[in-house]
């Protein structure tokens, strides 16, 4: 008996599914009922193995106890209370904790941190807060916002604006002034690198051209992924990133690092701005801030750019925003018991330790059917496939079935197939993901 067949399988028609064709998958439906560890159980009662970390935000793997554990003591103490000219404890403690860990490190004084409840919440916070900040300083011509190709910032007007995926954009009206950096993909000239590619540092140049055509007294801030997952594993060329922060530098620009998929660990290091050692202004996180246990998200921001909005009337509110989840204190207990967890076993470096036994055994699939670039950094790994002729995303569509019905979860992006595992996983584990996506390749057509 299997999930189509069992007595007490759901009805599925009321569920309209985000991001899903919702009519392929009501027919042939991928049901996970459990979760512990590295697996996911299906609604027929098998094992699968987790190679997505969820939807990146599983960092420490399923099921811990020790979260809901807080969270359960958190609901039966305070389940909710606001935040707007009122505050609880467990909203600053949370804050502080991250203010200690915050992207690059004690000297660059990212600490600053609003709560939103997404990482789409964040972004959109993150370019009201570079707005905002550009008025308070008496650059309030500054509102234009620099996005890039291929780039990613959830489903928020002002991140699908400046995002730079062509789905996300072609019904929705997008926010005036917005535009876009090139991306930095180049198979002619970085395919199958591990880590950094050596070419396209130049690339960055394009807000040189951007600041020329619009004005840098027109231009907030620029938002970029340090590396860009959902679009399908695009590492930054070596040099790249500093290049965009001098930049940004000479013209007054704020950078924003969108490290909602790089924090917490993914690249073996905090955050992305700690890997690269690039400082930027502000960054948003979500995903692997609660484990993915409760939903929330949080924007770091620099002292500048915290204290410039920090006058006037002591009465005044200095940024008229905020959400009714904002701090939410069972996500702030999650969020907390998740540090204790990252901070007792290592987890916001275990990537470094992972990561050459990753990137060799990513890489050893190379030369297998389809495959046309495999890319890796920390413990991500983008593996690119041709595409069918006026099919495009169908083939890597098809393996992803496969691999599900084999026991193994992947995510992908059109023909580019994505991992990235709870921090957790061990190397036989590895092993496991690489020979059952081997055999799925082999198989498909």
């Amino acid at each position: 008996m299997d999930a189509h067949t069992k007595p007490n399988a759901p009805v599925l028609d009321s569920y309209w599914m985000p991001f899903t064709a919702n009519r392929q998958f009501k027919a042939a439906p991928r049901l996970l009922e459990s979760a512990e560890g590295m697996h996911y159980t299906s609604a027929d009662g098998r094992k699968i193995l987790d190679g997505t970390a969820g939807l990146w935000c599983v960092n420490a793997g399923h099921g811990r106890r020790q979260i809901a554990a807080a969270v359960e003591r958190q609901l039966t103490t305070l389940d909710y209370a606001p935040s707007f000219q009122m505050g609880h404890p467990i909203a600053f403690d949370f804050a502080e904790r991250l203010a200690e860990i915050a992207p690059g490190g004690p000297d660059n004084r990212l600490d600053r941190v609003f709560f939103t409840g997404s990482g789409s919440e964040s972004v959109d916070t993150a370019l009201k807060i570079a707005v905002a900040y550009q008025r308070a300083i008496g650059q309030g011509t500054r509102t234009r916002l620099i996005g890039r190709e291929r780039g990613y910032h959830g489903v928020g007007f002002g991140g699908i604006s400046v995002g730079g995926l062509v789905n996300n954009r072609r019904v929705f009206p997008q926010l005036a002034g917005s535009d876009h950096l090139r991306h930095t993909h180049d198979l002619s000239r970085n395919a199958y690198v591990k880590g950094q590619p050596e070419h396209g540092a130049e690339l960055a140049d394009d807000l040189e051209r951007l600041v020329a055509l619009h004005g840098a007294e027109t231009i907030a801030a620029c938002i970029v992924e340090p590396v860009a997952g959902s679009t399908g594993v695009l590492v930054p060329p070596k040099g790249y990133l500093d290049r965009l922060r001098a930049i940004c530098d000479r013209h007054g620009i704020l950078l924003i690092f969108d490290e909602v998929i790089t924090g917490f660990g993914r690249l073996g290091a905090p955050f992305a701005a700690d890997f690269f050692g690039v400082r930027p202004d502000i960054v948003t996180a979500a995903k692997g801030l609660t484990n993915g246990a409760i939903p929330m998200g949080a924007v770091f921001t620099s002292r500048a750019v915290h204290d410039a909005l920090m006058h006037g009337p002591e009465g005044q509110i200095e940024l008229f925003h905020g959400y009714t989840y904002s701090g939410h204190p069972a996500a702030c207990a999650a969020g907390l018991a998740t540090l204790d967890i990252y901070r007792d076993e290592g987890l916001l470096t275990r990537a470094a330790e992972l990561e050459t036994a990753w990137h060799d055994a990513m890489h050893a699939l190379k030369g297998l059917p389809h495959i046309v670039d495999i890319r890796t950094i920390g413990l991500i790994a983008g593996i690119e496939l041709a595409s069918r002729d006026e099919a495009v995303g169908a083939r890597a569509y098809d393996v992803f079935v496969d691999c599900f019905q084999k026991g193994l979860l992947i995510r992908v992006t059109g023909d580019i197939i994505a991992f990235s595992p709870p921090l957790i996983i061990r190397k036989e584990q590895i092993g496991e993901i690489v020979s059952v996506l081997g055999d799925a390749l082999k198989r498909a057509a």
